[in-house]
């Protein structure tokens, strides 16, 4: 049986410091949440970046610098750097610190979309920040935009740089964009797919909707063209990856996704998660690959060709 390549994403920019005291903030606290998720099992780790005093979502490429290095420093696992960012983000930011830092692999979401989550404004009873909850509700008016130009765009100076994307398809119609990419040899199979379901406003995390969308990527890209994992979003997030796990994919867990273990019970890491995955995966008699494996699974580059052992911007 092919090994499994488990990525862990360790804070995202949905969740908000009041929502757990676990989620982690700082350079320092998001490093250390990824390398003990990568000694728990995790093959790749997925990052976003935040401001240190107050936990909002950053495109500050100094801070992805800091992260980056602190992680690659104390573990091999391939960096993968969002590009998704915030809904107070330009285009031209999420962009910033994957052009600088030419990570292994990096997110590209591969069509527009409403991405909600403002209904979690309502369970915030004593935020610890300001900004909180007004940028929660905002998101029941924010179109989450991926153009055919942007995804043109970054599809390019990621191939310029050397760095995989990790194709985040949301709902049906985006592998109809991603098979356009590569009929006009904007992408290069073979590719990654990532099912992402769950989101307001996207598909809902159910068996029959992962199943359509694996089989509809066979038909449009045929199976020999991609790998896939899955992202499943709060509850769902372990049934679901047990029925990735099954069909032959690879997951993601973590905080960003999810932030708890069980019901009413905060995970205190993404290594938490990642140790549940494992104990599944071993009671299916599916072994977790390495990072080294990970590597030749996707077919990236290599720690020692990306971009923050160079002089940068940031510096």
């Amino acid at each position: 049986m092919a090994k499994l390549v488990i990525t862990a994403a360790v804070t995202g920019s949905v969740h908000t410091p009041s929502m757990s005291p676990y989620l982690p903030v700082t350079p320092d606290e998001i490093a250390n949440d990824a390398v003990a998720a990568a000694q728990a099992g995790a093959a790749i780790v997925h990052v976003h970046a935040r401001d240190p005093q107050t936990g909002k979502p950053s495109a500050d490429p100094a801070l992805y610098e800091q992260i980056v290095k602190k992680i690659s420093a104390r573990t091999d696992a391939p960096i993968c750097i969002t590009t998704g960012g915030s809904k107070e983000m330009t285009v031209a930011d999420r962009a910033r610190s994957v052009a600088l830092l030419k990570p292994e692999l990096a997110s590209l979401n591969t069509g527009s979309m409403n991405f909600a989550f403002h209904p979690l404004a309502d369970k915030l009873k004593e935020p610890k920040h300001d900004w909180e909850v007004p940028f929660i509700r905002a998101t029941d008016d924010w179109i989450f935009p991926n153009t055919f130009k942007t995804l043109a765009e970054f599809a390019t100076f990621m191939t310029a740089a050397g760095t995989k994307p990790e194709l985040e398809v949301y709902d049906a119609g985006m592998l109809s964009n991603v098979q356009f990419l590569l009929t006009t040899g904007v992408l290069k199979a073979p590719i990654h797919l990532q099912f992402v379901l769950g989101i307001l406003g996207g598909m809902q995390a159910t068996v029959n909707n992962l199943v359509f969308l694996h089989e509809s990527a066979c038909r449009m890209i045929g199976e020999k063209n991609f790998t896939w994992s899955l992202s499943a979003a709060g509850r769902a997030q372990l049934p679901m990856m047990a029925t990735a796990m099954g069909m032959g994919g690879n997951v993601r867990v973590g905080l960003e996704d999810n932030l708890y273990l069980a019901p009413k019970v905060l995970a205190k890491s993404s290594a938490e998660q990642v140790e549940r995955i494992t104990t599944i995966a071993a009671a299916l008699s599916i072994p977790v690959a390495t990072p080294a494996e990970a590597r030749e699974i996707l077919g990236l580059k290599g720690a020692g060709n990306v971009g923050w052992g160079q002089k940068t911007a940031a510096e």
